[in-house]
């Protein structure tokens, strides 16, 4: 007599899957390339503004080089806002925009 096995391999297991939404983070802070500023100044901006490490600083300079744009900074508009104009005040061009 065979044995009784539960396992049968035509068969498959659902599983759900639960995404999680950033919804705190729907805004981006780019800084803009121009012909004016040095990367000095650019790296500077970020570690003081932004907080970022010297090498962060250092990658985002080159990315807003070269694409001629980059969002150095992710968060809700409140957090972005004073961000935003303490980096405009240092002659920066800087946006904020939806990233969704």
């Amino acid at each position: 007599m065979p044995l009784l096995n539960d396992y049968n391999p035509f068969t498959e297991e659902s599983t759900e899957i639960e995404l999680l939404i950033d919804s705190a983070t729907p805004f981006a802070l780019i800084v803009w390339n121009d012909e004016v500023n040095t990367f000095d100044w650019v790296i500077e901006t970020l570690i003081e503004i932004c907080g970022h490490s010297q090498e962060q600083a250092e990658q985002c300079a080159l990315l807003i080089h070269t694409r001629g744009k980059y969002a150095v900074k992710n968060g809700s508009y409140d957090f972005l806002k004073p961000l935003c104009m303490a980096i405009t005040n240092r002659k920066i061009g800087v946006t904020i925009e939806a990233t969704g």
